[in-house]
């Protein structure tokens, strides 16, 4: 093997020219190589050419190493995914090479240390073995020193398929667990999965928004860490006690020391204004892990407060040993969760928060490849629209430090699931035990951060249990003795493994055991208790005014599906003819195994016209998609304080497909994004006819009063205005309150319900006496009208674009609605999409690319 030059420099002079510190940190990213595992004679006779080492990369996985070398194609292209299933069924070597110094072996310890092992691996030093890793989930540590020599040593991580090493134990069971979603590879038999048994992303064995991709290689950073006889293992903040005149903190570090020792540990908070209080505290080690508490406390304190409810101050908590810091930002704020009565709602320094958001599913089916810049971007697009939390989904994986840091940063509350995904968890007692280890470490390291507002311990593994069929069927195949014991196992877990992990690890942060969950007082996933995951619109095929039918206490999940943009589909589906029916659309429709499309036209012939071309198919999904999801959310805040929450389904997506997804793969904004923006508007009005009559009821998440104005003009499709109503009002604080409910017969009169509509408008007033915002006195608007899209009369919109620089503005002859400004099939966006343009009105649009749009509507 060529040696590993630039490394083996690094090391020598990093470990050489420096005093021994209390630890030397060495990250092994570099001239790492990969090949199938010389065992696994089954896959070198199918793939013989990677039976030889070939370059990888790391953090990263094998299937990444193979894109790279053109080995596979890109399964994120075409209809590709199954052309990379054999590297998940694989089991496969990584190797690299260390040149150690006598100045590297003078120290009392050198620890390989791997932040992710993907997931059955084994780690061998120069032939000799060191670890073995079962969960991709936690961070594996062992001390090389005994292994290593002075000159040339090799790292050697051999990494099972964990398909292959679990199906002979699954395929024993006469009845295994029941997972999430069956192969249609063929890997696995239909119904027997091996993913419930096993830690690692469970989105990873595919999902119904994303592919099948079984991945396998470090996945996260390893290094080699050198120190003598004492190591500052990990650093958490607790807070205490939180009132205006002080903060009461304790810092809680764990020290390893390998002799009675006595050290001297310095603590240092630094407050938002750059003032600074040092606190020292004089300790002797004993042998092993030493628990030390530091106590802290900060005078006339500043609250981190969420989005649209103050400022998001932070603080730095630096713990020092012997030359060896860990840094905490933390910030200061008490969280505690509604439950009277069912109620489910999150409040924060005594103030009740309406949650208003998206859930968040993973980045990328390669984790290691996501770009550090775009989690941030995601924050920013939630913050953007008006949204202030975010929910993590249990199904992918504990996402870097940074995307907490930026949420801390922004103010966006993180509701966090633990990493179980829906599938029924094994009920012994070792699995509970690996699970207890990750979750230790996963809280106490992301449990400073203020944006975190909540951990459940799952998503769907507890309601499904108890309310999916097949979970029923199920329990009685196995009978009640075994059902007692995976339902027992389930609680243990759930309800005191994870509980504890919260309660130890950051106390100041509610715990709920899943997601939807009523912590076990009653029936889970129910209008009347705890949250709700809600999908007979979309899934159940139900019409999107079932929205309105109930107030559950808190929405955390629910969705409708659209196209992605066409940019992100010409990236995958090429310049050729597109049909949502091809071979390469279904490949990319995860949904009922590629028949999803057919649930978008169900949809379309409910409410909208028909799709002039591909484009235009594209156009009205997203149009559908946004104004059901519209509706839900205004509604869900006209129901304050009975609902507390509304959290759609789902902010991003993880490969370019047909989904969900507010945001496309390609980072580009659909129309469900802006039509959050407009929906989650501080103030907003809510128009919701049903039954022939129309509610109106204004909202406002402000803590203080605000005066404001609502209106509705009764317009037909000339232009005319037919009808005026206005009244003035203080909006309360926190609040959503009914002002009107109008009759079909009063509102409109006699006009033809094809050829009117009324537009609802909520005017909030200055701080200029008796006067509007000149230019912006309209905060929120909404149109009523009495028949779906598809049966209302739309004039022809008469729509110019007048496109000056980066700048765009939009006039409308006659009413546009829906107006998209579509950039094309080439990437770009405006500022603004999916308006409703009144006739005579424009609006002035900044976009990002340089074509000129196309402007849709639906008018036919």
């Amino acid at each position: 093997m060529k040696r590993a030059p630039a490394l083996a420099l690094a090391l020598a002079l990093l470990l050489t020219t420096s005093p021994l510190a209390a630890r030397d940190t060495i990250p092994l990213d570099r001239d790492w190589q990969v090949r199938l595992d010389p065992a696994d004679s089954a896959a070198i006779g199918a793939h013989p050419r990677e039976a030889k080492w070939f370059a990888a990369q790391v953090p990263g996985s094998v299937q990444q190493d193979l894109i790279r070398a053109k080995r596979v194609p890109d399964p994120f292209i075409g209809t590709n995914e199954g052309a990379i299933q054999w590297a998940g069924l694989s089991a496969w070597q990584f190797r690299t090479r260390l040149t150690v110094t006598p100045a590297m072996l003078a120290h009392g310890h050198l620890d390989l240390v791997f932040d992710g092992l993907d997931t059955f691996a084994a780690v061998a030093v120069n032939g000799r073995p060191l670890l073995k890793a079962d969960n991709a989930h936690r961070r594996w540590r062992a001390d090389a020193k005994p292994l290593l020599h002075v000159g040339a040593n090799e790292v050697l991580v051999s990494i099972a398929s964990p398909i292959r090493t679990l199906q002979p134990m699954v395929m024993k069971e006469a009845h295994p667990l029941p997972g999430e979603y069956d192969s249609a590879f063929g890997d696995e038999p239909k119904g027997v999965q091996t993913s419930p048994y096993i830690r690692k992303p469970k989105y990873q064995y595919g999902w119904d928004w994303g592919p099948r991709i079984v991945t396998t290689g470090l996945w996260r950073p390893a290094r080699l860490e050198a120190w003598d006889d004492v190591r500052l293992d990990h650093v958490r903040v607790a807070q205490d006690a939180l009132s205006d005149a002080e903060a009461r903190l304790t810092a809680h570090a764990t020290i390893v020391a390998d002799t009675t020792k006595a050290v001297t540990l310095t603590t240092t908070v630094t407050a938002p204004d750059g003032t600074r209080d040092t606190v020292r505290r004089s300790i002797t080690l004993v042998p092993g892990s030493n628990p030390v508490t530091i106590p802290l406390t900060i005078a006339r304190p500043q609250r981190w407060q969420p989005v649209g409810y103050g400022a998001q101050p932070l603080y730095t908590v630096a713990t020092t040993l012997d030359g060896d810091t860990q840094t905490r930002t933390i910030g200061l704020r008490t969280v505690t969760i509604d439950r009277k009565d069912g109620a489910f709602g999150f409040v924060v320094n005594g103030t009740p928060i309406f949650a208003k958001g998206a859930n968040v599913i993973p980045f990328d089916s390669f984790p290691a490849r996501v770009d550090p810049a775009e989690p941030e971007s995601l924050l920013k697009a939630a913050r953007d629209a008006n949204m202030n939390m975010v929910r993590i989904w249990g199904g992918g994986y504990y996402l870097d430090d940074a995307f907490y840091a930026a949420a801390d940063r922004m103010g966006l509350m993180v509701w966090q699931d633990f990493m179980f995904g829906g599938s029924v968890t094994p009920p012994d007692a070792a699995f509970r035990a690996n699970v207890a280890a990750e979750a230790d470490e996963q809280v106490a390291r992301l449990g400073d951060h203020p944006s975190i507002v909540i951990w459940a311990g799952n998503n769907e593994v507890l309601s499904g249990w108890e309310n999916w069929g097949d979970r029923k069927a199920y329990k009685t195949a196995i009978g009640p003795d075994q059902q007692e014991r995976i339902g027992t196992g389930m609680a243990v877990l759930f309800d005191r493994v994870l509980r504890g992990a919260v309660t130890a690890n950051s106390p100041g942060t509610p715990y709920m055991p899943g997601s939807p969950s009523s912590d076990y007082e009653g029936p889970v996933d129910t209008d009347a208790n705890g949250d709700r995951h809600f999908w007979d619109v979309w899934s159940g095929s139900k019409p999107v005014e079932t929205y309105l039918d109930s107030c559950p206490r808190f929405m955390s999940e629910y969705g409708f599906q659209s196209m992605p943009t066409m940019a992100t589909i010409r990236g995958f589906a090429g310049k050729g003819a597109l049909d949502p029916d091809s071979a390469v659309m279904k490949a990319h429709q995860k949904f009922l195994a590629g028949e999803g499309n057919a649930r978008l036209r169900l949809y379309l012939d409910q409410r909208l016209r028909p799709a002039k071309d591909f484009a235009d198919f594209v156009y009205l999904t997203q149009v559908n998609q946004a104004q059901a999801i519209g509706l839900a959310a205004r509604h869900h805040r006209a129901c304050r304080p009975v609902t507390m929450g509304s959290l759609f389904w789902q902010l991003n997506d993880v490969w370019p497909s047909i989904s969900w997804a507010s945001i496309d793969h390609l980072g580009q904004w659909k129309l469900l994004q802006y039509e959050a923006k407009r929906a989650f508007a501080p103030q907003a009005i809510v128009a919701e006819r049903r039954n022939g009559s129309t509610r109106i009821a204004l909202v406002s998440d402000a803590t203080t009063p605000v005066e404001a104005t609502w209106r509705i003009v009764v317009r037909d499709m000339t232009g005319a205005t037919l009808d005026t109503r206005q009244a003035d009002l203080t909006l309360a604080p926190l609040s959503a309150a009914t002002v009107a409910t109008l009759s079909d017969a009063d509102l409109f009169g006699a006009a033809d319900p094809a050829k009117s509509y009324a537009v609802a408008e909520l005017m909030v007033r200055t701080d200029v006496p008796e006067a509007f915002r000149t230019d912006r006195r309209v905060v929120s608007r909404t149109l009523i009208e009495r028949l779906p899209p598809k049966d209302m009369a739309y004039p022809d919109p008469g729509l110019t674009l007048r496109r000056t620089g980066d700048t765009a503005t939009i006039t409308a002859k006659n009413l546009a609605r829906a107006v998209m400004v579509d950039m094309g099939d080439t990437t770009g966006q405006a500022s603004d999409s999916g308006f409703d343009l009144l006739p005579g009105e424009s609006v002035t649009v900044t976009l990002s690319g340089k074509q000129t749009p196309v402007l849709r509507t639906l008018a036919r």
